[in-house]
């Protein structure tokens, strides 16, 4: 996630001190897409408000299909935890790839700084039941 270039530049303040913990996991379900035993992508969603937290795939593995399938097996998730929206605030950069996946756009989440100093595009994906 830290060595992403989607998170360099103007974007490397938001993951500035950032960690998926131990507790972070007891508390939002997370799964992970292995290559030979490397993780190459990865997201994390919380059940309540329904919301795509993380969602990142390695530079190496772009273009490879693996968000596309991460997200269908998020969606899948979600079907079966009886979800019948997931929010997601993107990434300026990715907002392009959620669309395609069948995202709409909501809304614009303002910045707030000293953290984030940028506007960032409020999506939701609907989830089939």
């Amino acid at each position: 996630m830290h060595e992403s270039s989607a998170y360099q530049g103007e974007y490397a303040s938001i993951l500035e001190g950032f960690r998926v913990t131990e507790d972070y996991l007891a508390t939002h379900p997370a799964f992970i897409a292995q290559a030979q035993r490397d993780v190459v992508g990865f997201y994390s969603l919380i059940e309540y408000p329904a919301e795509l937290d993380l969602l990142f795939v390695a530079d190496s593995a772009q273009g490879t299909g693996i968000g596309a399938w991460l997200v269908e097996h998020m969606l899948g998730q979600a079907t079966e935890l009886g979800m019948t929206e997931i929010k997601v605030v993107s990434h300026p950069p990715a907002t392009g790839f959620y669309e395609r996946m069948g995202a709409r756009q909501v809304r614009v989440v303002p910045p707030s700084p000293p953290k984030i100093t940028w506007e960032r595009p409020e999506l939701v994906f609907d989830v089939n039941r």
